[in-house]
């Protein structure tokens, strides 16, 4: 099932290992198929011990995860939050329904992480928290973004969506801010279909993330026998993805070698290939800083101009393979013009109009692969 190829070539298909349904029908039989259950508990213990840090907790999405992060810093109306211009919506809106101001930052043009050097400008007395994206699964500068935020007293949020199982210096993403987020949803390395997790580096912060997941509630601390009775403590909402989905994804996660070696294949195939026809037309292939581990979650073309990336596009599709483009950047969006935004973001301008990602997932074969190669090599703006 998991190469499938069919004529059309999509820009992704999910991936199998074998056991989710196994999984799933164990849940049922089980008779635990709402939220933190077995497999949840399973999948959390993995995630805590294969990234060292102090508590995982799956929820719905990683939406969900920001969501809760903003609720943990206690975000609220006249707060201001930096985000990168490039990124999803989520990034921002998370902060944005507790009533805080997105400040939007610009990329490097390098890695298309946030600028660590425009931050500073950025921070205002106002400045509570920095959300950082390691795009594509590369490590944003995170030593920097770390000595400019404690300098000022600012608490770091890894929006890790792209890159779980990556490194910087050695040290896995997700481990490296006070709190961090996971997307499990099916575009990504390993995938529940939707789902997502907080990480949390501060213990301090672990008590009150229960309570918030479990819709206010002290009820962790009733079923650990700590209180004889659980009731309404805080405010929360219902976080907790079914244990369906904790079960599914449990399957992908003890795939994780299997699944990060084919994509790392995959990945460095289009990089071998299609090197010589990126010089030839003046395009860009992804840059990977040498004192970093990639997530191998996408691989994408920056193109010399836009009309190159639009004339490209539209040859793969005319030979039945899709590829996208990524972010419109936020700072130019409708919602950006409401809060206002103190420097422009060139670099993610430039970036959103030149960029187009090629398919890219796990069952990808050799043959299709070699059809996109083939495809992206005979075409010259």
């Amino acid at each position: 099932m998991n190469d499938n190829s069919t004529n059309g070539i999509p820009f992704n298909r999910p991936w199998l290992s074998g056991k989710e349904l196994e999984y799933i029908s164990e849940a049922i039989r089980g008779g635990h198929a709402s939220g933190n259950g077995p497999f949840t508990r399973r999948c959390q213990r993995f995630l805590e011990r294969e990234l060292g840090v102090k508590k995982a907790m799956l929820t719905t999405s990683c939406t969900d995860a920001l969501e809760m992060c903003a609720l943990l810093l206690d975000i609220g109306p006249g707060d201001e939050v930096i985000v990168p211009a490039y990124t999803f919506v989520s990034t921002a809106n998370a902060f944005a329904l507790r009533g805080a101001r997105p400040v939007f930052a610009d990329i490097r043009p390098d890695t298309l992480n946030i600028d660590e050097a425009r931050l500073e400008k950025l921070i205002t007395a106002r400045t509570r928290a920095i959300v950082v994206v390691h795009y594509a699964g590369v490590a944003c500068e995170m030593d920097a973004i770390m000595q400019t935020a404690q300098s000022h007293d600012i608490t770091v949020v890894e929006d890790n969506a792209h890159g779980l199982f990556a490194s910087y210096h050695g040290r896995p993403l997700g481990s490296l801010a006070p709190l961090a987020t996971l997307s499990f949803h099916e575009t990504k390395n390993i995938s529940c279909g939707e789902g997502g997790a907080l990480l949390i580096n501060d213990p301090g912060l672990i008590g009150r993330a229960e309570i918030l997941w479990e819709k206010g509630t002290n009820r962790a601390r009733f079923f650990r026998g700590e209180v004889d009775r659980y009731t309404w403590v805080d405010i929360g909402s219902s976080f907790l993805p079914s244990d369906l989905l904790g079960a599914f994804l449990l399957a992908q996660l003890e795939n994780k070698e299997r699944i990060q070696t084919r994509r790392k294949e995959i990945w460095e195939r289009y990089h071998t290939e299609l090197a010589d026809w990126a010089g030839h037309v003046g395009a860009r292939l992804p840059v990977i800083p040498e004192d970093r581990q990639q997530s191998w979650h996408m691989f994408y073309l920056i193109m010399p101009t836009a009309a190159a990336r639009d004339g490209l596009i539209a040859h793969l599709r005319n030979r039945d393979i899709l590829s996208v483009f990524h972010y419109t950047p936020l700072d130019s969006s409708p919602m950006a013009r409401r809060f206002g935004q103190p420097a422009p973001c060139p670099n993610a301008q430039s970036i959103s109009e030149r960029l187009l990602r090629l398919p890219f997932y796990t069952g990808l074969g050799k043959e299709d692969q070699d059809r996109v190669i083939e495809a992206v090599r005979a075409f010259h703006p």
